[in-house]
């Protein structure tokens, strides 16, 4: 038995577009999904599509909007048409946003609170809610289904700065718990996954300057992190096939993956 064959599925991810939402994309086609590319960058999505059809996997790139609902059913419908009835999910939309980053200039007290709202929108509305009320029922109905929310290391351990971004995190996995509560009758597994320190379009000026070489807070984040490195987006893939599969992972719903390198078993 191939525990992570995933011939028989078909997989949606929303936020594929992006450089870890992309590798996942590549993962599952490559174990066999047929795969659904979801974001809003037509450019970025028909090219990842189109890598996973030149090596002969299945995939196709939707528009979604992961923040309204409307866009998403779109999208699902789009992925039925093609493919049939979507049994994966992987919810890999977020990002953190400058306007509510705390520094010595700019203390917690002065946040903008339609600032947090739309961080809040970003990473647990768009970034876990919408996708799991568009795409979960179906599943349900149909009595198979695996949803692997993205998380942070930041919904765990608080960072400096990224406050609004952290407690986003830290609801993502809350909502986990309740779904996988939820729907573990129904045969849909709900599960998450908490990526360390991965170098990205959102975090890349935070980890390094203009010349390539680390920021003073990617110097303190490799100081803290045991493997003394950043994890590359092609290491996320293990922990996904896992949770996708539903031979390999079958008991397995309301749990989170750390892929982090060690940080968060670091203390001093």
């Amino acid at each position: 038995m191939n525990w992570f064959d995933l011939k028989d599925d078909v997989a949606v991810v929303i936020g594929g577009t992006g450089v870890l939402g992309g590798a996942l994309a590549e993962g599952l086609a490559r174990a066999g999904a047929a795969v659904a590319v979801a974001g809003r960058s037509a450019e970025r999505g028909e090219a990842r599509a189109a890598a996973i059809r030149a090596f002969g996997g299945r995939a196709i790139f939707v528009s979604a909007d992961a923040g309204d609902a409307a866009s998403l059913e779109v999208a699902r419908q789009q992925v039925i048409a093609e493919f049939g009835q979507p049994t994966v999910l992987v919810n890999a939309a977020g990002g953190n946003q400058p306007a509510v980053t705390v520094t010595a200039d700019h203390p917690f007290e002065a946040i903008n609170v339609q600032a947090w709202r739309e961080s809040f929108d970003l990473n647990l509305v768009g970034g876990a809610l919408l996708p799991c009320q568009v795409f979960g029922p179906g599943m349900c109905a149909a009595g198979v289904g695996s949803i692997v929310n993205i998380a942070s290391v930041s919904a765990h351990l608080p960072l400096s700065r990224v406050i609004a971004y952290s407690a986003a995190k830290a609801a993502v996995l809350n909502l986990t718990r309740f779904l996988a509560r939820e729907w573990a009758t129904r045969g849909v597994r709900v599960n998450s996954i908490t990526p360390g320190f991965f170098p990205a379009e959102q975090n890349r000026k935070l980890l390094f300057q203009e010349d390539g070489t680390p920021t003073p807070r990617a110097k303190s984040i490799l100081g803290h992190t045991p493997m003394g490195r950043f994890g590359e987006s092609q290491e996320l893939i293990g922990a996904a096939l896992f949770l996708a599969s539903r031979k390999a992972s079958s008991f397995v719903t309301g749990s989170d993956i750390v892929v982090d390198g060690g940080f968060l078993a670091q203390t001093i």
